[in-house]
């Protein structure tokens, strides 16, 4: 037996060797079959663990004309749970056209046995939770089971003639016994290029990065811990651990302030040679503004109108033959940008400054840190993550903070990754920091307004009307922007089932406008729930928290990793009258619920109108971010918002009265 298994693995060996030795092999390719890895039935560092990645290799080169990245992967299967770990997702940003290519995976059974992959790969749009959306190729592996070590590896094929900063994730969602990261770095033939890196949250005990002799930096890591996802927590970027590369022109300036104010004034100069002074800007302001508008008419004015410039930064993507089609300058100034009728959202949202300033308002450019994927800190010096531009106007005292060229941002918010966050604003001096408003919670809202009638049968069914304002319209807005009818309907729809919790039958009756900014997004309904009342001998119970069933499994974990962080500050709000059957009459109410914890704020309040039920509820939440500290709380509050949700009132059926 034993001399059968030696042959066995030196048969596998040799194979690989020749295999590998063929030329089919990109990147780092599968690795030699452990018998080890075959034999482990656990690690003792994460007992209890599905599954461990065994080895991870990443190599990044940065060159302008052929860079791409090779990942290899091995994974150990070591539970049942662990099989879904056969289902591959391999994300990726399509908007820097990079893509995957050369995927080769394989199964190795547990007594060392091979099943190649053949199958095919998928590209899919992949939402995660609160509505995160990225492109990714997936596939499945074949013949997956407890024991087995699944591997695959892939070139992450990147843009042309286009560097910007690396990034090595060493955390994964499993945990990690061995990987090494190799950076090869774009070393221009005719300018000066600086590279320097930072790391966060590195495992203990591994060396820092290191550049060798070859200009590769390296860096090998052993036992990284698993990460931890969580809902509602801040950017996995900035909790993972993690080494970012970053491109400069400028070398590491110790005095960080110096640094910033040769940012601001390159930047101004930038924005002013586009800007400029454009004396037909006078005329357009002429045309769109009339000289009894208030001030804030008049930006109100210049912004809708701005909005209506064709933004190409949220057109699908085109084919390459579009794009040479197409291929035509960037505008050299804002003139220019009108006069074609279209530009990007960057330009559109300087169309806008100019035009404010033509019509006399102080207004200034400002580059702010988009925290979307990171959190902005000045002392890493890191003037590319100051990537998202809006427009700072001066009215009365006080500073407004507009982005038209941010699709479907309505007049007076910015988009909401712009809110709460730092920026520099520009000015000739060397500008200056700001931190842009977090809007309150009253201005993005979900209304739900329903008139319900209740049959004999005990269902409920009527008109459901569900407001989307301010931030919260943007989002469905901008997420749907490329989609046909057919999908807005099914959206909608799946959308208003997901507010019960219960089975329930929706149409939508009325189309919401999905092209403005300035109007809520409003979508009615026909629907109905059946069975919503129970029976408790001669009573009727009705539950009184019918659109609550998003909030039923908020913060359920008894303990929390990391920060509580929401995108905005939102508010729910429902208005629900219930008409009920004749003859039948209110027992009793529940009590008026009111929980308020200055940040989060809940109140339901139940009315007994004789013939129908009134129930108001209110949900507002009005922070950014919470430390893990003050999760007991947040905790308990949801838990009295489930309580209060699952009150009952109590009916008394009556007969009903018939006359001729």
């Amino acid at each position: 037996m034993g001399s059968s298994l030696a042959f066995r693995n030196f048969l596998l060996r040799f194979l690989f060797l020749a295999w590998a030795a063929s030329g089919c092999v990109a990147g780092v390719g599968f690795q030699p079959v452990s018998p080890d890895e075959l034999h482990m039935t656990s690690e003792p560092a994460v007992p209890g663990a599905p599954a461990i990645i065994l080895y991870r290799q990443v190599d990044r080169d940065d060159n302008i004309r052929t860079g791409h990245e090779d990942d290899y992967v091995r994974i150990k299967i070591l539970t049942e749970e662990g099989r879904k770990y056969a289902d591959v997702e391999i994300p990726f940003y399509r908007e820097t056209e990079d893509n995957i290519v050369n995927i080769h995976a394989r199964t190795i059974r547990p007594d060392g046995t091979i099943a190649n992959f053949d199958g095919k790969v998928f590209e899919k749009s992949i939402v995660k939770s609160r509505g995160v959306r990225y492109l990714a190729k997936t596939f499945t592996l074949p013949d997956v089971q407890p024991g087995s070590v699944i591997e695959y590896f892939y070139t992450l094929d990147l843009s042309e003639h286009y560097y910007y900063g690396s990034q090595w994730i060493l955390s994964n969602e499993l945990f990690t016994k061995a990987a090494k990261f190799t950076l090869k770095p774009f070393e221009p033939d005719n300018e000066k290029l600086i590279l320097r890196w930072t790391w966060n949250w590195l495992p203990a005990g591994t060396a820092q990065p290191q550049q060798g002799p070859d200009h590769v930096i390296r860096l090998e890591a052993q036992n990284i811990p698993a990460f931890q996802r969580e809902d509602f927590m801040p950017p996995e970027t900035e909790l993972k651990s993690r080494v970012e590369f970053i491109y400069s022109q400028d070398t590491f300036e110790p005095d960080t302030d110096k640094f910033w104010r040769g940012v601001a004034k390159r930047r101004y100069n930038e924005l002013e040679n586009f800007v400029g002074k454009h004396n037909s800007l006078q005329d357009v302001v002429t045309q769109i503004v009339s000289a009894s508008d208030t001030p804030e008419m008049k930006l109100r004015k210049i912004y809708d109108r701005v909005q209506q410039i064709r933004n190409t930064s949220y057109e699908p993507r085109k084919t390459e033959e579009e794009k040479k089609r197409a291929k035509e300058k960037p505008p050299a100034n804002v003139e220019e940008l009108w006069k074609r009728g279209y530009g990007d959202g960057k330009d559109i949202t300087w169309v806008y400054l100019a035009l404010v300033r033509t019509a006399g308002f102080e207004a200034y450019g400002c580059w702010v840190a988009d925290r979307r994927r990171y959190f902005f800190n000045p002392k890493t010096e890191e003037s590319h993550k100051l990537d998202a531009n809006v427009v700072l106007v001066r009215l009365d005292g006080k500073d407004l903070y507009f982005d038209p060229g941010a699709a479907f941002t309505p007049f007076g918010l910015l988009t909401w990754s712009e809110t709460g966050t730092t920026g520099l604003r520009l000015d000739k001096e060397g500008g200056s920091w700001i931190q842009t408003p977090l809007p309150p919670s009253s201005a993005s809202r979900n209304e739900r307004e329903a008139k319900l009638r209740l049959t004999e049968a005990g269902d409920l069914d009527g008109k459901l009307t569900m407001t989307y304002t301010g931030l919260s319209g943007m989002y469905w807005r901008l997420r749907e922007r490329n989609s046909d009818e057919v999908e807005h309907k099914r959206l909608l729809e799946e959308l208003a089932k997901e507010q019960v919790p219960a089975a329930a039958e929706v149409t939508l009756t009325g189309l919401p406008d999905w092209a403005s900014s300035a109007k809520p997004l409003v979508a009615e309904f026909d629907i109905k729930i059946p069975g919503w009342i129970s029976g408790a001998g001669k009573r009727a119970l009705l539950p009184v928290g019918i659109f609550t069933a998003q909030e039923k499994h908020l913060f359920e974990h008894a303990s929390r990793v990391h920060p509580i962080y929401v995108e905005y500050p939102y508010q729910k709000i429902d208005d629900v009258t219930i008409d009920l059957p004749l003859g039948w009459q209110v027992s009793s109410i529940p009590p008026i619920s009111n929980q308020d914890a200055h940040i989060v704020l809940y109140n339901l309040k139940v009315e007994n109108e004789k013939t129908a039920l009134h129930i108001t509820r209110m949900l507002n939440l009005d922070f950014l971010m919470l430390d893990p500290k003050y999760y007991a709380a947040l905790r308990s509050f949801f838990q009295a918002v489930n309580s209060g949700d699952e009150q009952q009132a109590v009916l008394q059926p009556g007969v009903a009265v018939t006359s001729n």
